[in-house]
């Protein structure tokens, strides 16, 4: 993941699982200004926040000694540098993406549920997952944990909405031929339960989602199934589908102002105009690479 910062012309790159270095770049020339070690026993599970006064990084780790155990390392921004300053629970197992609710004071935290060795990242505890969405305050404070009805049904990524709507998607780990819900909502003041997802494009899916994103403005959630090689767009009210379209190897996607932009492994990067009636694919004019999982945009200037 990438996240940058609020204020300043620097972005993280957090490493992914099992990840023992993340880097500080200056985005004016990206420059590396930083490789950020985690704590002994520790290492990155690819996501981190910074609070919105700039001055605060929280990113997922795992306890090494106790495989699976989640924490979130805090560091603090000192002259343009990362410093650990504490660590605490994600009242869960496996935490993956860490996101901001919109009072940008409390965290939401996906935890996959999944005790994974360091080394090997090999599953220990398929017959026994603990996923959850946690929402906790950023001292460590519990608020709520939630579970879904499917036990091997782990808890992967996030899209929050202006509102507080939680949509998450997710990785079943269960039986290749079981039907499983990949994507689950969490409105304000209801409980944390699968969205209304028809059958036809769960099975699309390949039990396997990488990445959600909800447009406020427009009311709509957008979700990318690379296994399946499919992008989906729905209205984040009714449910109802707006887009099922072929995309291969499709994994980061983000709002923008009149949709979203979708990149792809092969190369490929697309916008999806959400205002007009017939939503259609534009090709963008990108430089040449391998996009991975996620998709941050951001101005530089």
């Amino acid at each position: 993941d990438i996240i940058n910062h609020p204020e300043l012309p620097l972005a993280v790159f957090i490493a992914r699982r099992p990840g023992t270095e993340s880097y500080l770049i200056d985005l004016r020339d990206g420059r590396l200004l930083q490789t950020i070690v985690s704590q002994p026993d520790r290492h990155f599970y690819g996501h981190a926040v910074i609070h919105r006064d700039g001055e605060w990084l929280y990113a997922t780790e795992n306890d090494t000694r106790d495989p699976g155990r989640g924490l979130l390392g805090v560091y603090r921004f000192i002259d343009e540098r990362l410093v650990h300053s504490a660590e605490i629970p994600t009242h869960g197992i496996g935490p993956h993406q860490i996101s901001w609710m919109p009072d940008g004071e409390t965290l939401v935290v996906a935890n996959g549920g999944i005790r994974t060795e360091a080394e090997s990242r090999v599953e220990m505890n398929l017959d026994a997952m603990q996923p959850s969405l946690v929402i906790m305050q950023r001292d460590g404070t519990l608020l709520s944990k939630e579970t879904l009805s499917q036990q091997m049904n782990s808890v992967r990524h996030m899209g929050i909405a202006s509102d507080g709507t939680i949509v998450a998607g997710q990785q079943f780990m269960g039986d290749s031929h079981e039907l499983a819900e990949l994507l689950a909502i969490k409105r304000p003041g209801q409980p944390f339960q699968a969205f209304p997802v028809a059958e036809e494009q769960l099975r699309a899916m390949a039990h396997y989602t990488a990445s959600v994103a909800v447009h406020s403005e427009l009311r709509l959630v957008a979700l990318t199934a690379p296994r399946g090689n499919r992008f989906f767009i729905w209205d984040l009210d009714s449910g109802a589908l707006k887009l099922d379209a072929p995309l291969p190897d499709c994994a980061g996607v983000g709002a923008v102002a009149d949709g979203f932009v979708v990149t792809s492994g092969q190369g490929r990067c697309r916008f999806y105009d959400c205002r007009k009636a017939q939503l259609l694919a534009q090709p963008l004019d990108l430089p040449a690479g391998l996009w991975d999982n996620h998709l941050h945009l951001a101005q530089v200037g």
